[in-house]
């Protein structure tokens, strides 16, 4: 089995030797082999029946896969899943750098022969469709092997053990998740099939080796090695849409489709979330259940969903993450109760909600940008969704309550804030981290013990003294520096760890060096990203602007051109 130490929390983060196969047997390929020793001839790692037979446990494998590019999806997906006993896993690699950086880690791992490349690749591209299809290749060859096949998206966490929830549908063929948005049901039954509207995601679905199970997989792959424009998703929808009912029983919830004898069941939205029902909506926390899963569905970008698995605390960093060299820069945000809940929630108090805390942000970004901190981001208020669709603000019939707290890539470009662009020309860059990060278990004491105030005050005010007192660790700071001021006063505190400003009202009058002004206001510009989409696509995407208060007119206005609309998926 899976030799993993008990975590310290439930946040503990991964080395190279924190996933290992060492019971004290010789256990095939997946002992964590020493340093520097000889890879193993490749063919010792394909996929056969008696690769499978070592890992199953119930007779059930889980198995995800992608390319190297998404290794640390992986492993928090690996590590999760162990932290929560259950070890009966196996990885796909899809190139040849994932499969030996997982064998030396000890994870199971087996080469699915794809040769892919290593890097990202982006949604609806022809070789994100190749991913597809090779999912549906691997639960083709995998279903003759006679085990249950939970098969899972590597974008995708695990939360709770999802065996003993799965085990309570023994008579399914298969169960699927959904991008239904709405609830069907408020309890853990599963969503009923009647209600939902949502197409069946294949981010996570379970699988037994049945005859139906197997039809269905057959048939799949077939329709997508003879067409390369279906998408797999879709024509997984439109096989278990050839018929759908009658219902298999009056309490199951299962339903018969496809061929009209394979048994199928839709895992209730509310706990095998998506990525709305889980960071939009909270449905399961207004439903007062545990979820099971999340999966970052509802949004586009790698980084957009590694961040949102940050703010929610499931993703796994190594530990010089947790505590960057330079130290960290915080805020206490400010936003007046009326921004937040008075008038109507449309698209001008949405705006001016935002860009009232876009600014204090600005500000935060300049000084830490100043003083080589990492800037710990507030958490962000909305009022309406983003989506890639027209609606009303928020989806009609969802539990999303107004205003919420909204992922940070509803409103800011975080590829763009952590990407490396050419400090000749933007000036030092950013870095940043999520607004959970200081409740994080995984962030160590010595970084939250370091901790400073700093207060603002009125310049020449009695109590107004820049100076730190030993018992209080507090700075009382005047308002309306410059960058020689903060310079002078708060680049010798290397050694604190945690600077925290009481406010960013007021806290920066601006660089004394113009060329420097304008290389941050050149970079923070990008760092925004569009709001969208009012119905008709009128107005349409829209833009934030992060010097908005330099116009005195300022009204959300769309993009004037075509090539400025990029839109969201």
């Amino acid at each position: 089995m899976l030799d993993v130490a008990p975590p310290s929390s439930p946040n503990q983060t991964l080395d190279s030797t924190s996933l290992r196969v060492g019971d004290g047997k010789p256990k095939s390929i997946w002992v964590a082999p020493a340093p520097g020793s000889k890879m193993p001839p490749l063919e010792t790692f394909r996929l056969t029946k008696e690769m499978v037979q070592e890992r199953v446990k119930d007779n059930v494998i889980i198995t995800t896969f992608g390319n190297y590019a998404f290794m640390d999806f992986i492993l928090t997906w690996v590590k999760r899943l162990t932290d929560l006993g259950v070890e009966n896993l196996l990885v796909g690699a899809m190139d040849i750098e994932l499969l030996e950086a997982l064998y030396r880690k000890g994870v199971p791992v087996f080469d699915m022969g794809s040769h892919m490349s290593e890097i990202d690749v982006g949604w609806g591209s022809p070789t994100f469709h190749k991913i597809g299809r090779e999912k549906v290749i691997l639960i083709d060859s995998m279903l003759p092997f006679g085990f249950e096949l939970l098969m899972c998206d590597s974008d995708m966490v695990w939360l709770k053990n999802p065996l003993p929830y799965l085990a309570r549908y023994p008579e399914a063929d298969i169960l699927t998740s959904t991008d239904q948005v709405t609830p069907t049901v408020t309890d853990e039954r599963l969503d009923n099939w009647q209600e939902v509207g949502g197409a069946y995601n294949i981010g996570m679905f379970h699988w037994r080796p049945t005859d139906s199970a197997k039809r269905l997989a057959k048939e799949w792959k077939e329709m997508l090695l003879a067409d390369e424009n279906v998408w797999d998703q879709a024509g997984f929808n439109d096989l278990l849409h050839k018929q759908l009912g009658p219902p298999v029983d009056d309490e199951s919830g299962l339903v018969y489709a496809y061929d009209g004898t394979l048994k199928l069941g839709l895992l209730p939205a509310s706990i095998f979330c998506s990525g709305h029902t889980y960071f939009i909506q909270a449905m399961y926390q207004q439903l007062r259940l545990k979820p099971y899963a999340v999966h970052t569905t509802f949004q586009i970008g790698s980084e957009g969903k590694r961040h949102r698995l940050r703010e929610a605390m499931v993703f796994y960093d190594p530990p010089e993450y947790y505590d960057s060299p330079g130290g960290f820069l915080t805020f206490k945000p400010s936003i007046p109760k009326s921004l937040l809940l008075d008038g109507e929630h449309n698209l001008q108090t949405h705006f001016s909600l935002v860009n009232y805390q876009m600014k204090q942000i600005r500000t935060a970004l300049a000084i830490a940008s100043i003083l080589n901190r990492t800037l710990v981001m507030p958490p962000v208020w909305c009022r309406l969704d983003k989506l890639w669709f027209p609606h009303s603000g928020i989806i009609a019939g969802s539990m999303t309550r107004q205003p919420f707290i909204c992922p940070l890539d509803h409103v800011f470009e975080v590829h763009t804030m952590l990407k490396a662009l050419p400090v000749e020309e933007y000036g030092p860059g950013n870095n940043i981290r999520e607004y959970s990060f200081f409740d994080n278990p995984s962030t160590p004491a010595q970084v939250k013990d370091s901790w400073l105030d700093v207060q603002l005050c009125q310049q020449g005010s009695e109590k107004c003294q820049s100076n730190i007192t030993n018992t209080t660790r507090v700075l009382r700071f005047p308002k309306h520096n410059n960058e020689e001021t903060l310079t002078t006063l708060l680049s010798p505190l290397k050694d604190v760890k945690v600077i925290q400003f009481s406010s960013m009202q007021d806290a920066f009058l601006g660089f004394s060096d113009k060329a420097s002004e304008e290389k941050f206001r050149k970079r923070v510009k990008r760092y925004v990203g569009i709001w969208c989409c009012v119905g008709g696509h009128d107005p349409g995407h829209i833009y934030y602007d992060m010097y908005w208060d330099e116009k005195p007119d300022w009204k959300p206005l769309p993009p004037q051109t075509p090539e400025d609309d990029h839109p969201y998926r």
